[in-house]
């Protein structure tokens, strides 16, 4: 085996590790992530998104707040942010808005600590991964 033959078998490997990144979305804010052979979307970083059963779907509106938005952190939208094909903007209860995708809204989960975590998935029967 050459040491070119390694160099290169290593690069696959490595590239193999790391969520697969197939789709951009709102400038490259959101993303759609392989992982674990689901579309997930993600943040820029690869931070896994979710959504919350107990949103009313296209209601314009987040329940999640208080202390319940401490452990799942909106994924915030800039006030001047224009909708772009599924994703749009949800006021929440103090004004501020977040990103919604086909009408949930979209939670980070604060126990996800790298891309490609995805603890959240499941919490409470209620928390559900964000697929494409």
């Amino acid at each position: 085996m050459t040491f070119r033959s390694i160099l290169l078998g290593a690069a696959a490997l490595a590239f193999l590790a790391v969520p697969a990144f197939a789709a951009d979305h709102l400038g490259g804010a959101v993303k759609s992530t392989d992982i674990a052979g689901k579309m997930v979307l993600t943040d820029a970083n690869g931070m896994s998104l979710y959504t919350f059963d107990k949103d009313t779907n296209g209601d314009g509106k987040s329940v999640c707040n208080g202390d319940c938005a401490v452990k799942w952190p909106p994924l915030m939208a800039d006030a001047a942010t224009a909708a772009e094909g599924d994703f749009t903007v949800v006021t929440r209860d103090d004004g501020s808005t977040m990103w919604a995708y086909k009408g949930w809204p979209l939670y980070y989960w604060y126990e996800d600590v790298a891309p490609g975590d995805i603890s959240g998935d499941g919490v409470g029967g209620v928390w559900h991964l964000a697929i494409e």
